[in-house]
C-alpha cells in the first residue's frame, strides 16, 4: 500500500484520539456508590430486625413483642366486637383499632417485599424473586391478614360479617414467631400418612357401628334410626364419647352395641394423639440431640484432641437445629459463642468497609463459624444465615475462655481455624498471619 493511502488513515486515527481526548467525559453511574450501599445496609438491617427477631438483637426482640401483643389484641377486639352490647358501646373504638392494624399490617407486609433481596434465595432477579416471595407460606397468611379490609374497601356488596371472622386468621401470624408452631405443622407433615390411616380407620369403624345400629334399633325406632345418614351421625357423637342424648337405642342389643362403639371410640382417637405426641417429642429430643464423640468425629477441629480435652469440650457444646435462612450470628452484635457445622450447609456475608462490596462464602460441614471474632472478643463483621436445615454445636466464649486455659493445643487449632475462616474472604492472605488470631486469644 503507497504513503499516500496510509497518510490518510493516520490522519484519521489521530482525529478520532483527538477528538475522544476532547469530547467530555460521561457521567458515572453510581453503581455501589455510598448512596447504594447504605441504602442496602439499611434494608439488609431492616430485613435482619423483621426476619431474625430477637436473634438481630434488642431493636429485632422489641419489634418480635410489640407484632405478637398487636396480633394477640386484634384477636382479642375481634372477639368483643362480636357482642352487640360492645359493639353499641365501643364499637368507633373498634373501628379506630382495626383502621391502625390494617395500617401496620400492610406497612408490615410491603417492609418485607422491600427488603426481600437481602434473602439470598430471592436475590438475584428483583422483580421475579420477589414475586416467589410473596408466595412464601408466612407471606400469604400476612396477605390474607390484611385482604378482608381492602375487599371490603373496595368491594361494598361483600358479606361484612364473614370478612369480619377473617379478621381472626391474624392469629395465624403468631407462627412465623413462635417455635412450638413450627414443630408441630413439621410434625403433622411427617406423620401425615399415619394419621391419614386412623382416619380411614375412624370411618371404617363408623361405617359398620352405623351399619350395626341400623339393623338393630332400625325395627324398634323406625322413625329415630330411619336410614344410614342419621345412624352415621350417632356412630359419630358415640365414637368421640360426646353422647348428646338426642338419639339413643332402647333395645339390650341396641345399647350393648353402643357400648362396644363407645370403647372403639376411645381407642380410635387415642390412636392420632399418641402419634402426634411421640412425633412432637422425637422432634423436641432430635433439635436437642446429645453430642457424642462420634458426632465430632465428623468435625476436622476435634480430630487429634486426646480423650480428656474432647471429654471436656463434649460437656461445654450445646447442640441446636437451625431452619433455613434463620441467622446464625450477625455482623455488629457481640461473638457470643463459636459455632461447629455438623451437617446442612450456611452463606456467610461480610460487607467490605473499602469500597462497600459484599463478599460471600459457603459454610459446610466441618466449618466453624465466629471463631476469629470470639478469639478477638470483638462484634462479628459477617453475617451467618443457614441456606438448608443445619445441626450445629456451640461452644459459648466463657467456657471456650476455661478450656483455652487448661488446653494449649485447643488454642493453637482455634488460632488456625480462624486464619482459615479468614481466608474463604481473603484468599491471597498469607498462611504466616495465623499467628495473629492466635495472639488475640491469649490471656
Amino acid at each position: 500500500m503507497s504513503s499516500e493511502t496510509r497518510e490518510p488513515e493516520a490522519a484519521v486515527i489521530e482525529r478520532n484520539r483527538d477528538s475522544r481526548a476532547t469530547r467530555p467525559a460521561k457521567p458515572r453511574r453510581p453503581g455501589r456508590g455510598e448512596n447504594e450501599t447504605s441504602q442496602e445496609s439499611v434494608r439488609h438491617r431492616v430485613h435482619l430486625t423483621m426476619e431474625a427477631g430477637r436473634s438481630s438483637g434488642p431493636i429485632g426482640l422489641g419489634f418480635e413483642i410489640f407484632l405478637i401483643a398487636f396480633i394477640v389484641s386484634n384477636a382479642v377486639v375481634v372477639s368483643l366486637d362480636s357482642v352487640a352490647r360492645l359493639a353499641t358501646a365501643y364499637g368507633r373504638y373498634f373501628q379506630v383499632f382495626e383502621i391502625a392494624s390494617v395500617v401496620v399490617f400492610t406497612l408490615e407486609y410491603a417492609v418485607r417485599l422491600w427488603s426481600a433481596p437481602e434473602d439470598p434465595r430471592f436475590s438475584d432477579k428483583p422483580v421475579l424473586d420477589r414475586l416467589r416471595y410473596m408466595l412464601q407460606p408466612y407471606m400469604l397468611i400476612d396477605l390474607i391478614a390484611i385482604a378482608p379490609a381492602y375487599v371490603a374497601l373496595f368491594v361494598p356488596v361483600a358479606d361484612l360479617r364473614i370478612l369480619r371472622l377473617f379478621r381472626l386468621f391474624r392469629l395465624l401470624k403468631i407462627a412465623r414467631y413462635s417455635p412450638a408452631v413450627v414443630t408441630l405443622i413439621h410434625v403433622l407433615s411427617l406423620e401425615r400418612r399415619a394419621l391419614f390411616g386412623t382416619l380411614l380407620l375412624l370411618l371404617c369403624i363408623m361405617c359398620l357401628s352405623a351399619e350395626g345400629m341400623y339393623i338393630i334399633e332400625g325395627t324398634a325406632q323406625p322413625k329415630v334410626f330411619s336410614d344410614l345418614p342419621t345412624c352415621m351421625y350417632w356412630a359419630i357423637i358415640t365414637l368421640t364419647t360426646v353422647g348428646y342424648g338426642d338419639i339413643t337405642p332402647v333395645t339390650a342389643m341396641g345399647r350393648v352395641w353402643a357400648g362396644v362403639t363407645a370403647i372403639f371410640g376411645l381407642g380410635i382417637f387415642a390412636l392420632p394423639v399418641g402419634i402426634i405426641a411421640s412425633a412432637f417429642m422425637t422432634e423436641i429430643h432430635r433439635r436437642d440431640f446429645i453430642v457424642t464423640s462420634s458426632m465430632l468425629a465428623r468435625i476436622p477441629f476435634f480430630a487429634g484432641l486426646d480423650i480428656e480435652a474432647l471429654s471436656e469440650v463434649m460437656v461445654a457444646l450445646r447442640s441446636q437445629m437451625v431452619a433455613p435462612h434463620v441467622p446464625i450470628v450477625v455482623a455488629g452484635e457481640p461473638a457470643a459463642a463459636m459455632y461447629f457445622v455438623v451437617s446442612g450447609l450456611a452463606k456467610s456475608v461480610r460487607v467490605l468497609t473499602t469500597d462497600g462490596m459484599r463478599k460471600k462464602a459457603t459454610l459446610g460441614p466441618g466449618d466453624v463459624i465466629a471463631a476469629d471474632a470470639v478469639l478477638a472478643g470483638r462484634a462479628h463483621d459477617a453475617s451467618v444465615f443457614a441456606h438448608t436445615p443445619m445441626r450445629l454445636l456451640a461452644l459459648s466464649s466463657q467456657d471456650l475462655v476455661v478450656l483455652l486455659r487448661k488446653y494449649p493445643r485447643l488454642r493453637r487449632k482455634i488460632g488456625k481455624t480462624a486464619a482459615r475462616e479468614e481466608r474463604k474472604f481473603n484468599p491471597k492472605r498469607p498462611k504466616h498471619n495465623q499467628g495473629a488470631a492466635v495472639e488475640l486469644g491469649d490471656p
